[in-house]
C-alpha cells in the first residue's frame, strides 16, 4: 500500500514537470514570435482627419517642341546602264541564184490530115459484079467497122499499139478489097503507122478519122 502511495507522488511530480517545461517552452516561443512580427501603423478611420496637409500637386515640367528635322532632298541614283554582251553576228547564207530549166523547143507533131478521096466500089464492078452487089458487099462492112471501132478506143486508152495495130489489121482487108478511097485509105495508113508508131498524139488522130470515115460511108450508103 505504500509502494502505490510512493508511485503514485512519484509519476504526479514527473507530469508537473513535463507540464512546467511545456508551458515555459510555450511561453518562449511566443516571445519569439512577437519579436519578429512588424509593428503595424494604424491607418487613420474616416472620422479622424489627416494629421498633415495634403501636398500640392508639382506643377508639370514644360516641355518645348522638338522642331522637326529638315528633310534632306532626296537624291535618285540612276543605276548604270549595264552594257549588252555583243550580239553574235551570225552570217546569211548565200543563196546563189537558181536557173532557170531550158525549156528545150517541143517539136510540132504533124499528125495526119487525112485528105482522101471518097469512096467507091468501082474494083467491085470491074470484076464483074453488079453495082446493087457491089452496094451488098459495102453495106456488110459498115457493121464490121462499128462493132471494131469500141474495142480500139478501149487498147488506145491503156494504150496497147500492139492490139489496135492487129484491130485495124483485121478490116483493112475487107475494106481494101470492097472499094479505094476514104475508108480504105485511112485504114491503110493506120495500119502501117501502128507496127512501128508509138504516139499516142497520132493514134488518136487516125482514131479520131476512122470515126469521121465511118459515119461518112454510112452516110453514102444509107
Amino acid at each position: 500500500m505504500l509502494g502505490t502511495i510512493i508511485l503514485s507522488i512519484f509519476i504526479f511530480f514527473i507530469v508537473l514537470i513535463i507540464f512546467l517545461e511545456y508551458r515555459n517552452e510555450k511561453k518562449y516561443q511566443e516571445k519569439r514570435r512577437n519579436r519578429q512580427k512588424p509593428t503595424r501603423v494604424r491607418k487613420p478611420t474616416r472620422t479622424q482627419a489627416p494629421t498633415k496637409a495634403p501636398r500640392e500637386p508639382r506643377p508639370a515640367p514644360k516641355v518645348e517642341p522638338k522642331p522637326e528635322p529638315i528633310p534632306e532632298p532626296k537624291v535618285e541614283v540612276k543605276p548604270e546602264p549595264v552594257p549588252e554582251p555583243p550580239k553574235e553576228v551570225i552570217p546569211e547564207p548565200v543563196v546563189e541564184p537558181v536557173a532557170a530549166p531550158v525549156e528545150e523547143p517541143v517539136e510540132a507533131k504533124e499528125l495526119p490530115e487525112a485528105n482522101y478521096p471518097p469512096f467507091t466500089h468501082v474494083r467491085l464492078v470491074e470484076m464483074g459484079l453488079s453495082d446493087d452487089e457491089a452496094k451488098e458487099f459495102v453495106a456488110e462492112l459498115i457493121p464490121q467497122l462499128e462493132e471494131q471501132i469500141p474495142l480500139i478506143e478501149e487498147a488506145l486508152n491503156i494504150p496497147d499499139f500492139h492490139q489496135m495495130e492487129r484491130l485495124t489489121h483485121s478490116i483493112k482487108g475487107s475494106a481494101t478489097n470492097i472499094g479505094t478511097g476514104g475508108i480504105s485509105d485511112l485504114l491503110v495508113d493506120c495500119n502501117t503507122y501502128l507496127k512501128e508508131g508509138t504516139d499516142k498524139d497520132i493514134a488518136n488522130a487516125y482514131f479520131e478519122h476512122l470515126k469521121h470515115y465511118t459515119q461518112e460511108l454510112k452516110t453514102q450508103y444509107a
